[in-house]
Order: structure tokens, then sequence, then C-alpha cells
């Protein structure tokens, strides 16, 4: 399909809204009606950001969004200027991902200005996951998770909080952040095995603190676990409880093969992922570390 129309009709639009602002910035134009003149040049913003988007041309796009939304600033218009800096923030991410980041900070800063903590705690997820995909900037993917979080936290939205916390804790787990991954598994974990619909997932996060406090020391992890049968007697006939404990036995006795075997053993019936795949190799790691300074 042939977009170059498409093309020329935004871009006739575009310096149609130009037009109509400088007769709007005139002396007889802020006579009569400036604000009309000023709608109507943000609604052909508008109509010529979607041709663009129909074309392909994402920057345009995105620029012609952002042209609105300062345009709406200026008359007042926070909610519809906050709209517009979104759609320019969607078009960017499939071109320019930095401009996409500013335009929806634009946007997180109307919102919480007009106390629409949910909204802004949604936009937050957005630029996180910017971060993760197209930066990789996983620092900074974090801390926009916890601002979400913070926000989620603010409205009551305790799951849709934890959601995102989780997002920190895989990371934080990765970095070697140990401490702070366990903090959220528990305090995630905590509050699933109190709730009737989420009781089963709280010993899959109770089994990533028992591994992350594994990475740190043995001992921990030990205590660890029992803390966590205590507090949750249905973990304790879990497989995961169950693999932690044959784990823990293969490295008080510095058995690689034991360790290997059990891991094996629970990966043919409950796949394990990349992050658990990563700190269970980590632990293996430092039974090797220990047996090669025992030779």
């Amino acid at each position: 399909m042939d977009n170059s129309g498409k093309e020329k009709e935004a871009a006739a639009l575009m310096a149609d809204a130009e037009k109509k602002l400088k007769s709007s910035q005139s002396f007889f134009g802020s006579l009569f009606g400036s604000s009309s003149k000023l709608e109507e040049a943000c609604d052909m913003y508008v109509r010529a950001a979607n041709m663009y988007k129909m074309a392909k041309n994402w920057c345009a796009a995105g620029n012609a969004f952002s042209k609105a939304a300062h345009l709406h600033l200026q008359m007042q218009s926070k909610h519809d200027a906050a709209t517009n800096l979104i759609d320019a923030g969607n078009a960017f991410k499939k071109a320019d991902p930095q401009e996409a980041i500013n335009c929806l900070n634009r946007a997180i800063e109307i919102y919480t200005d007009m106390g629409r903590f949910t909204i802004a705690a949604k936009h937050h997820i957005t630029i996180a996951e910017i971060y993760e995909t197209e930066l990789v900037d996983i620092d900074k993917a974090i801390a926009h998770y916890e601002q979400a979080a913070d926000y989620y936290k603010g409205e009551e939205s305790t799951s849709s909080a934890n959601k995102c916390l989780l997002k920190v804790a895989t990371y934080a787990a990765q970095l070697e952040q140990y401490q702070k991954a366990i903090e959220i598994y528990e305090q995630v974990g905590t509050y699933a095995m109190d709730s009737t619909l989420l009781k089963y997932s709280a010993k899959d996060h109770f089994f990533k603190a028992a591994l992350c406090h594994f990475c740190v020391d043995m001992l921990n992890a030990k205590l660890a676990v029992q803390k966590y049968e205590e507090m949750f007697p249905a973990f304790s006939d879990s497989r995961e409880c169950k693999l932690l404990k044959k784990l823990l036995d293969a490295y008080e006795e510095q058995n690689v093969e034991a360790y290997t075997d059990s891991v094996k053993e629970f990966d043919t019936i409950s796949r394990l992922d990349q992050w658990l795949t990563t700190m269970l190799l980590r632990i293996k790691k430092t039974i090797q570390d220990d047996e090669s300074d025992l030779r």
C-alpha cells in the first residue's frame, strides 16, 4: 500500500496548523478568539500524527503529537496534553526509545500533579520495559518498577505493586543484590500465603528467597527454609522445599554429583526458567570452588 499520499496529507495538515498558530498570535487574531484557533491547530496536529502513523513514520507522528500536547498545555487542558504525550511516547517507542521516555516522563508529571497515581504507575512500567528491552539499562528499569510499586501501594493496589516488586527482585538477584531480592520475595510470599487466590504462588516466592540466601551463605539458607516451613506449613510438602533440602545436603557433603542429579530430577517435572538456572549454577559453582580449595 502506497503511504506517500498519507505523508503528503499529514505534511499539509502540519503546515495548516502552523498557519493557524501564526494567525492566533497576530494582533487581530488575539482579539478574535485565539483559543478556538489553538484548538483547531491542536486537532490538525493530532490528525497529522495519525496520518503519519498510518504511513509508519513514527518520529514525525511523535513530533506532531508533542506539538498538540504543547498547545493543550498552553490552553490549560492538562488531561488532553497528557493523552497527547502518551500517544507521542507510543509512536517514538518504535523509532527513538529515549524520546519515548522523555514524552512518557512529561505525561507522568502531569498525571501525578493531577493526583492520578495509578495511571502514572502504569506509564512508569512502560518506561521500565523500554529500559529492559530497548536501551538495556537494568538499573533504570529497576528504579521505574520501584516508583510504579510505590504509587500502586499508595493507591492500595497491593497486587499490582507486588508484580512490579517481583520484577525488581528478579533483577536485584541477577545483579547479586541478594538482600534486596530476599526482602521482596519474603514480603510478597507472606502476602500471598494469606490470600485464598494467591496461596499457591507463595511457595515459589519462598523458594526464590531461599535460593538468594543460599547464594550468600548456606547456613542462612538452612535457617530460612526452617522459617518458611514454620510460617507456611504447606511449603514443607512442596517439591521446591524438598529440592532445597536435597541441595543443602549435597552442599554440606560437598557432593556436586548429588547436587546436579537433584536439579535434573526437579527439572524433568517443573521446567527451570533462566533465572532459576542462573541461581542454581551460582550455588553449584561455590561447591566446586570449595572442592578445589580443599585439594
